[in-house]
């Protein structure tokens, strides 16, 4: 079966075909099972593990169960490799598997089986999009198999996300995961808390969100009191300073410095002594405008939507709503636009990708493009990657790279092969690395009058997503979208015949709501042509009222459920089914048709317009190419004047294109300059690896601290009855304070007045008779006092309202941690961008780093202690007498 992948990484996965043929034989017994018997499957196969057996020995029926659901649900007979593909993720590893392979149903084998030892397994997507697009159509066979399937959405309340957390599947993103992770351990009751155990997750695009997206923690950070009018000021200074005099530009490091002159220029407009004083700081606002000017732009890093900077995803192209750049860089922006400033904010919990993701049992992640980053997915995160083969041999062209002199030369080439390619008819698609880079080519395009698609993150491009995809391989079709990562939809040759007919089947229903004039809703003469072969169902629809029960708002919803129920009793939708099979019947015939010419033209060519940092970015463009066997070819045009070339190696070629003579529209191709292309990728890969590495480092010293802290939080949580714990915290605030009382110390009053004002006891501490103690009947001695004030104070509390003890306990608790622990992340964050500057002193950063956390770390456990036990003694209750 897969024999033709002769190498080692056939070696790694030749052992596992034998489950592969067990798997086929077993369902091959199944598929004779009625639709009741083989969702019994399921209950037989939760008997067996309680019984003692554990998923492996069930792993071939349960699969077998699974891929039988599939066929039945989905109409769809996986692929062996799909199988393996489940066996390895199964077995917590990552499965690279090419664009069309179908990793979106491979995702189902797993699941299933690790759902039936009673734990929840989280499906986690790169957005919201595919997360409810994969629980609604992945999830069919989930539920047909007695399986409960959840979906997280970002508009969700805490209910509504309890209910989906406590599902068997949860489909989920990333940042919502994470963001509910970090709410949990702030929340004040136990009612609050959204999330369950973290047993065992499947990671989509698993590369896009372990190695991308780990660059930047997760923050939740509440509104600061600091005022924002420095950012005005700074950013008027920052147009003043002059680059490579005032200030150093590192692209590669997206970092600004300020040289002596322009501090001392700075320094001079502000009329103040010291730039960096800590009384008065003006470096962090100046670099930030500086920030803002030079590397930060509009319709690259954001766009502006109502008054609002909202940030452009670098790796998806997709906005980010409600997403901010952190230590003022954003105000920094928003000063820069003229847009009204918001208030700075503040940490008040963090967590890095890598340290959320390994709080997982198991771990497991698909994706088209992982094998070039394996081995810091190995080191990190202690996953291998396996390449599993296509079911049919990738027969897509590679052409070589063309570099061109200048920026203008490589744009006019691009159009010329989008206006070649389109006079034969192929379907083009265009990756460009931003959306200002998109309307560039757009504008060139619109002057050759040709016609396309753009696809990037602006809200009016958008909300045509789905539909320019589905587009995106017919015949002439020609399509210009941002980095293609995490669109989640295959481009097929000639058409998408579902997701156009759900198109056009959701424009019939809006047109009928709205009695829209039908010339608004025609894009071409097929569209024309499909509204005429409906025109015979109008008199039914409205004689029947139709569509007067569905809201603009459900038409989505109203669609999967007529398309995906079997049993549809009401004679209405029974009238739409018809409508609906009618225009899918339509566009299979149109897409064949179709097909076939695309195939002979050679398929889908991809055009990517610049080498992004990563390889893996280019290659999930090409993998838009060639699927399933399919023909196709990818050619990037490159220029000069790239970031690619212009900071990492870009010399060397313009030398030699300065020495061969070659003119502008001339452009270089060869094996060589591809060679040195793909090592300049590896140079930058390397670099954010390095990034990437000593963020996780640095923040793995935070992240024990966090998880002693959350620990000791979520028992506190969980618990009815404190006292045992405040007296644990007050028997330790003694020790502490008496770790160096001597006898004879002169300081020995001292100590013993703090631990009388902290415990709030009742009357002074007799000195002349704790100098004859020795330290432990000390010890001993100052316990018995706590406890019997502690003692006391309950007494008063709970005559005066029962149960008030207990709930301050509770409060104080929680309230002291959380406010000791938002001041320990403020602290770090500072001891983090400090302590670089050991190393001049032959000190090792991070060494230092871990003696200074685990030092604050300390003083801020001793904190909470004293201040929780010194509030909870000092509590006093004052009752309003004239409170009707």
């Amino acid at each position: 079966m897969f024999k033709f992948l002769i190498n080692k990484n056939y070696k790694k996965i030749e052992k596992y075909q034998k489950i592969v043929n067990k798997i086929n034989i077993k369902q091959k017994k199944i598929q004779f099972l009625s639709d009741e018997e083989l969702q019994q499957q399921t209950n037989k196969l939760k008997n067996r593990i309680k019984d003692g057996e554990n998923l492996e020995d069930i792993l071939p029926e349960a699969f077998a169960t699974a891929k039988e659901a599939v066929k039945r649900i989905l109409q769809l007979d996986m692929f062996d490799v799909q199988i393996l593909g489940g066996i390895i993720l199964h077995k917590g590893k990552i499965a690279e598997m090419k664009t069309g392979e179908g990793k979106t149903i491979v995702s189902i084998l797993p699941a299933y089986l690790n759902c039936l030892n009673s734990n929840s397994v989280h499906i986690i997507t790169v957005n919201d999009y595919l997360a409810k697009r994969d629980a609604e159509w992945v999830g069919q066979v989930h539920k047909f198999l007695k399986l409960k399937v959840g979906l997280v959405q970002q508009n969700m309340n805490k209910v509504e996300r309890q209910i989906n957390y406590n599902c068997d599947v949860v489909y989920i993103t990333n940042s919502e995961l994470g963001f509910d992770y970090l709410k949990d351990n702030m929340a004040i009751e136990k009612k609050e808390v959204v999330q369950n155990k973290f047993h065992y997750a499947i990671i989509d695009e698993v590369d896009s969100i372990l190695i991308d997206e780990a660059r930047t923690p997760l923050i939740i950070s509440g509104p600061s009191e600091a005022k924002t009018t420095k950012y005005v000021e700074a950013t008027s200074i920052a147009k003043k300073l002059k680059d490579k005099l005032d200030y150093e530009i590192d692209e590669k490091s997206r970092n600004i410095t300020l040289t002596d002159i322009g501090i001392s220029n700075c320094e001079k407009i502000l009329k103040i002594k010291d730039l960096y004083n800590i009384n008065n700081p003006w470096a962090q606002y100046i670099v930030n405008a500086l920030k803002a000017k030079e590397l930060f732009f509009k319709d690259q890093n954001y766009i502006i939507r109502k008054q609002e900077i909202i940030i452009v995803d670098e790796f998806t192209g997709r906005i980010m709503h409600g997403r901010r750049w952190s230590d003022g860089l954003h105000q920094a922006i928003e000063s820069k636009e003229k847009l009204p400033i918001q208030n700075e904010n503040k940490t008040l919990a963090s967590i890095t990708y890598q340290n959320l993701f390994l709080l997982y049992n198991k771990l497991s992640g698909m994706t088209g493009t992982a094998k070039t980053e394996e081995n810091e997915l190995d080191k990190i995160y202690n996953l291998q990657v396996f390449v599993i083969p296509t079911n049919r041999i990738c027969i897509r062209k590679e052409l070589f790279d063309l570099v061109y002199k200048n920026e203008y030369s490589k744009w006019q080439a691009i159009a010329r092969e989008c206006i070649d390619m389109n006079k034969i008819g192929r379907p083009v698609l265009v990756g460009t690395t931003n959306i200002e880079k998109s309307e560039l080519l757009a504008k060139i395009l619109d002057s050759y009058k040709l016609k396309y698609n753009l696809l990037n993150a602006k809200p009016e491009n958008v909300d045509r997503e789905a539909e320019i995809i589905a587009q995106a391989g017919r015949e002439n079709a020609l399509t210009i979208s941002t980095n293609m990562a995490g669109r989640g939809t295959d481009i097929i040759l000639g058409g998408n015949p579902k997701a156009l007919s759900k198109l056009i089947f959701i424009n019939f229903i809006k047109d009928k709501i709205y009695y829209i004039n039908k010339s608004n809703i025609y894009r071409n003469n097929e569209f024309k042509e499909i509204y005429e072969k409906l025109e015979k169902y109008k008199k039914e629809i409205i004689v029947n009222k139709i569509f007067d029960n569905i809201s603009i708002e459900n038409v989505d919803e109203y669609l999967y459920n007529i398309i995906n129920t079997n049993n549809l009793i009401n004679n209405n939708d029974l009238i739409l089914t018809k409508v609906y099979i009618k225009i899918l019947k339509y566009y299979e015939k149109i897409s064949k048709r179709e097909k076939e010419k695309v195939i002979k033209l050679g398929g889908l060519h991809v055009i990517g317009t610049e080498r992004h940092e990563s390889r893996r970015i280019d290659n999930q463009l090409r993998g838009r190419s060639g699927r399933q066997g399919d023909p196709g070819s990818s050619r990037f045009f490159l220029s000069l004047d790239d970031n690619l070339l212009r900071i990492f190696g870009g010399d060397k070629i313009k030398n030699l294109m300065q020495n061969l003579k070659i003119d502008d529209d001339t452009p270089i191709e060869s094996t060589i300059l591809n060679k040195s292309l793909d090592t300049a990728q590896r140079k930058v890969e390397s670099y954010f690896y390095d990034i990437r590495k000593q963020l996780f480092e640095y923040d793995a010293v935070i992240n024990k601290q966090r998880q002693a802290i959350y620990s000791e939080r979520k028992k506190i949580l969980e618990s009815n009855f404190l006292r045992d714990c405040i007296v644990e915290y007050a028997e330790s605030t003694i020790n502490e304070i008496l770790l160096f009382y001597k006898v004879d110390d002169k300081s020995k009053k001292q100590k013993l007045e703090n631990i009388s004002n902290i415990f709030n006891l009742p009357y002074e501490i007799d000195q002349e008779f704790c100098r004859r103690l020795t330290i432990d009947e000390l010890h001993n001695f100052l316990y018995e006092q706590v406890h019997i004030t502690y003692d006391l104070k309950e007494a008063y509390l709970e005559q005066l309202r029962p149960g008030l003890v207990r709930q301050l306990e509770k409060y104080y608790l929680l309230e002291q941690i959380d406010q000791a622990w938002q001041e320990h992340l403020e602290k770090m964050t500072i001891l983090r961008e400090s302590i670089s500057w050991r190393s001049y002193g032959q000190q090792d950063p991070l060494i230092e780093y871990k003696n200074e956390a685990f030092n604050l770390f300390i003083s801020m456990t001793s904190y909470i202690r004293q201040t929780v036990v010194y509030l909870i003694m000092r509590s006093r209750l004052i009752i309003d007498t004239q409170q009707n």
